[in-house]
């Protein structure tokens, strides 16, 4: 992993060498991770089609973001430029619910006005990277937290909202009630510059102690 203001992460590797840092900051996570196994890497490209997944799995079992996603690649392409030029009634038959359509709609306009430029942000610090993507209609902190850590890449994101997330923090270090959001930002302070790392963990040690996938699905 680059050690520098925007490490990124690539590929396994750089999960592993996280992983063993994180592992050296806080020798709490040890026995969690031997409980969570092997960290996935789930990486997408960056650009409208990263977002626009992970607006549509947002809420929804991974059976029907599935679903739907393969519905939207089925007319072509997952473009901005091809989403704007779809009939609504063929955006219709996705089976997104008219909040989600919207935003997919507002958000492949940003992308062809140039009012966001979804791979160029990718490369910028993430405080910063947050400030311009909630900005566009329908992205709250949580949906772009994942953009910068599954499409992005950054090393350093940990979305303190994710319900998922506080169920295992709480689960892991006995917590009751489970922590909110504010709460387990606090926590997740001591695990900079890896908390992209730390979340991945918590999310593997969620499905191997609840026995559901957690992972956003991207």
């Amino acid at each position: 992993m680059r050690e520098n203001q925007t490490s990124i992460i690539r590929n396994d590797a750089d999960i592993e060498t996280g992983l063993s840092h994180l592992l050296q900051l806080d020798p709490r996570l040890g026995p969690i991770a031997e409980i969570a196994g092997p960290l996935p890497l789930r990486l997408a490209t960056p650009g409208f089609a990263g977002l626009a997944s992970i607006v549509v799995s947002q809420m929804v079992s991974r059976a029907s973001a599935d679903a739907i996603w393969r519905r939207i690649e089925a007319v072509g392409p997952v473009t901005a430029q091809a989403y704007a030029a779809l009939d609504p009634e063929i955006i219709a038959t996705f089976g997104l619910s008219r909040a989600k359509a919207s935003t997919l709609q507002k958000l492949s306009e940003a992308v062809l006005t140039g009012a966001i430029d979804l791979d160029g942000i990718c490369s910028i610090d993430g405080e910063a990277a947050l400030r311009q993507l909630v900005l566009l209609p329908g992205i709250g902190p949580w949906t772009a937290e994942v953009y910068l850590m599954f499409c992005a890449g950054h090393a350093d994101i940990f979305p303190g909202g994710d319900v998922a997330l506080q169920a295992s923090v709480g689960r892991a270090f006995r917590v009751e009630p489970r922590p909110g959001a504010k709460q387990l930002a606090e926590i997740a302070r001591s695990w900079a510059p890896y908390r992209s790392i730390a979340a991945r963990l918590f999310w593997a040690y969620y499905a191997a102690t609840m026995r559901r996938e957690a992972l956003p699905i991207v």
